[in-house]
């Protein structure tokens, strides 16, 4: 896939993640946490097709049990398809998890009764996302790295791609869900703590939305680190000993460090605009950042290009004496 339309892709998901996270401040009834999406609005929409009638309730079952199913029915494919493997199993547990939160998210009011009256809904509706998000991703886990243990250099290469075109789809998620809420979150204490005040709450908000920027710049700048290793990656698959593999892994080592200075200068002049503005914002957060995984993949860059460059080194070396 050209990264261009790669960009467009990524550009649609951040749209999504943020009307997601604007439909949970306009509805919360029908969007109280991310990781319960969208469970908690199947759940939701079962209840009301149930509550219309007998006809609807009939409907909601058997939407509800063949949803819940799924899982299964991919264990019996495969079964069909090649033999199983133990981590296979995980998607009957996946089918039975699948009944349990469904189930609590067509009947939240079983939710007290269950997790106790201390958990609110909201709460329990994450927690119930959790546990089926993680039997999912326990078994794509699994299976990914039974995958990678089978797999030949050229499949390496393709499954690295891969996983490099997902890494960038999580990072959006993670921009424009999680931290996009986490800003959302923090405008609505803003206001409650500052009941009265509100006309004097605009610089406050700015500050808040340069600190949703900063917290969120190391996580966005790994996008096009991430598409340099996989232009490396072509070219190695390609032919590693080439010019432009070498310039493709000094391009990468480049880019590594670019994004860890714009990280660093970012933290700095964002606390230093604070200071200047102090006694005008009515929240204030000092931030130190020592970003040491980006350091370690820097220098993991670095050396990667160095050795790239000496092993083409080397192989001219070689041919000359041929």
């Amino acid at each position: 896939m050209k990264h261009k339309s790669f960009y467009i892709i990524l550009g649609c998901e951040a749209i999504i993640c943020i009307m997601l996270q604007l439909a949970r401040e306009a509805l919360p009834q029908f969007f109280s946490t991310v990781i319960a999406f969208p469970f908690e609005q199947i759940g939701i929409l079962l209840r009301i097709l149930s509550l219309s009638g007998s006809t609807g309730n009939f409907i909601s079952i058997v939407i509800y049990t063949s949803l819940c199913l799924i899982p299964v029915l991919v264990f019996f494919l495969l079964k069909k398809k090649r033999s199983l493997y133990p981590e296979d199993a995980l998607l009957a547990v996946f089918s039975a998890v699948l009944f349990a939160v469904l189930y609590f998210m067509i009947n939240p009011g079983l939710l007290g009764e269950y997790f106790g009256t201390g958990i609110g809904h909201s709460a329990g509706k994450a927690l119930l996302g959790g546990i089926a998000y993680s039997v999912l991703t326990g078994y794509i886990l699994i299976r990914v790295l039974r995958l990678f243990f089978s797999a030949d250099t050229n499949s390496l290469q393709k499954y690295l791609m891969i996983l490099l075109y997902i890494v960038n789809i999580f990072i959006v998620l993670f921009v424009f869900a999680v931290q996009f809420s986490n800003l959302l979150d923090s405008f609505e204490q803003l206001r409650a703590g500052n009941t009265g005040n509100e006309h004097r709450l605009g610089i406050s908000y700015v500050f808040l939305v340069f600190k949703y920027i900063v917290d969120a710049m190391p996580n966005f700048l790994i996008i096009p680190v991430v598409f340099s290793g996989q232009n490396l990656l072509h070219e190695l698959s390609a032919d590693r000993y080439s010019e432009q593999t070498v310039f493709c892994a000094e391009k990468l080592s480049r880019k590594c460090g670019l994004a860890l200075v714009i990280t660093a200068l970012s933290n700095v002049g964002y606390n230093l605009l604070q200071l200047v503005f102090i006694n005008k914002l009515s929240v204030a957060n000092s931030t130190v950042r020592i970003p040491v995984f980006s350091i370690v993949f820097l220098l993991a860059a670095l050396l990667f290009a160095q050795y790239i460059k000496e092993n083409k080194q080397l192989k001219e070396d070689n041919d000359m004496i041929i």
